[in-house]
């Protein structure tokens, strides 16, 4: 997934704090030899995926921290694989506490990049190299904090999995699988969701915790003409209807909503925002069609998405030659869906706006599902809180929103309440994930690490 702090607009203010030191250091340093050695696999999807190979590589790392190799499972599917590695609890009849992450990557091609993607490279309290963000960095830091409890003799109560993935930057087909084999927990931590933002003199702003994302829906607009010579225009051409159709998507807003992650996400925003930001944030909360706060609020970009679902004309294509009459043209429609709204619903609200009988539309497939918002737990906020405080103790904890798409929704469509989690906290000028020269700074492994731990005990003594 995109590390992307949804609702981060909800509160810009800075905050000092400084991280407690750190009693890990076996932890600290074997989190950082897996990373090194995990961004050397290139776990790209297509020819040469080591996805498979990452997954037998942690397994084995795994077993010698003390997992019995009966509780970790590997299995391919296409050329790619999941893993599912279970730490055994006492009480069998407890509900298990999953963690979800994807051992998977975005192409990264080493003739763009300044350092090789896949030769991992420490350098100036950074580490370099593709996934150093999105997400091994993660899956390094939690399998070093489970060897780690496992160093210690803790035992959970409960069972705690962890379920990685193999394609979640593509189909998500293995975390489908998972999803169908691992659906009774008491709840996931996505720990490739969530985070905190620093601003660019290192002070943290705000820590997100995801509870909800919208549905990815691509939808194909065609219009078709018996086309001719274009000397002879004739009343019907295919590329002036499209271009109708897009001006009236264009001027449609799609109607207010909330839910209770993003409810809470705007009461925390409305106490550190501008006075007018705030106050249509507040109109918001009270009435979700308010006209004036709905127009404030989607005036700011990190907010619209927040404020219900959003729809916009990413792709166009039109016409065979210069001197013909247009026989076809089609746009693609991108949506991301409120959570509770259906695609079947958004295919007709748009072939409604649209109003055209000559419209032919479609929704491709996108390997999105829809989900719904996770409710908020007060035992996992406060644990999540205090892990967050004991490191940055005046930072707000806000719910948000995510635009989707993470391994969250397959278990929340599922039943299971998922929540991303991840302590990480970066500026934005160090966030290059899915871009060129991703890192991460190292300060963020031995806080990280507390926090997992505390985390993890907190959900399962």
């Amino acid at each position: 997934m995109k590390r992307v702090l949804a609702g981060a607009a909800l509160a810009a203010m800075a905050f000092t704090g400084s991280a407690h030191a750190q009693q890990n250091p076996q932890a600290e340093a074997q989190a950082l030899e897996l990373l090194k050695r995990g961004l050397a696999f290139r776990t790209v999807a297509g020819p040469g995926n080591q996805t498979p190979d990452y997954a037998a590589y942690l397994k084995e790392q795994l077993v010698a921290g003390g997992f019995d190799p009966a509780d970790i499972r590997i299995e391919k599917l296409g050329d790619t694989a999941w893993m599912a590695a279970r730490y055994r609890g006492t009480d069998q009849a407890a509900k298990p506490v999953y963690i979800s992450g994807h051992m998977d990557v975005v192409e990264a091609k080493p003739e763009d990049w300044t350092r090789d993607p896949f030769t991992p490279v420490v350098e100036n309290g950074y580490i370099f190299g593709r996934g150093a963000t999105d997400m091994k960095y993660d899956l390094s830091t939690m399998v070093a904090t489970l060897i780690q409890l496992k160093r210690e003799g803790y035992k959970p109560k409960r069972d705690i999995i962890l379920l990685a993935s193999g394609d979640e930057e593509t189909s998500m087909k293995t975390t489908a699988a998972l999803a169908e084999l691992y659906h009774d927990g008491e709840l996931l931590l996505n720990i490739d969701g969530g985070g905190g933002a620093l601003d660019e003199n290192g002070k943290p702003e705000i820590f997100g915790l995801q509870g909800a994302e919208k549905t990815y829906a691509d939808y194909e607009l065609t219009f078709t003409n018996p086309g001719g010579h274009s000397s002879a225009p004739g009343k019907s051409n295919a590329i002036y209807s499209l271009a109708h159709a897009l001006a009236k998507i264009e001027a449609y807003q799609f109607p207010g909503e909330i839910n209770e992650i993003t409810r809470a996400g705007f009461v925390e925003g409305a106490k550190t925002a501008d006075a007018e930001m705030a106050a249509a944030m507040r109109a918001f909360l009270a009435n979700q069609q308010d006209p004036k706060a709905l127009a404030t609020l989607r005036s700011e970009p990190g907010l619209i998405g927040q404020t219900g679902t959003t729809c916009v004309a990413t792709m166009a294509n039109a016409g065979h030659a210069t001197n013909a009459l247009p026989q076809r043209a089609t746009a693609n429609i991108n949506c991301r869906i409120f959570p509770g709204t259906s695609v079947a619903a958004v295919e007709a609200t748009l072939t409604k706006v649209v109003g055209d009988p000559e419209l032919k539309i479609r929704t491709l497939e996108s390997g999105s599902i829809a989900s719904p918002a996770s409710p908020l737990r007060p035992d996992l906020m406060k644990l999540v809180s205090d892990g967050i405080h004991a490191r940055f103790p005046a930072v707000p904890i806000v719910p948000a929103m995510s635009a989707g798409a993470s391994d969250s929704m397959w278990f929340r469509a599922k039943g299971v309440p998922s929540y991303g989690v991840s302590p990480i906290f970066m500026k934005g000028s160090d966030s290059f994930a899915h871009g060129l020269n991703e890192r991460t700074p190292l300060s963020e492994i031995a806080p990280s690490i507390t926090y997992y731990k505390a985390l993890l005990k907190g959900l399962t003594k």
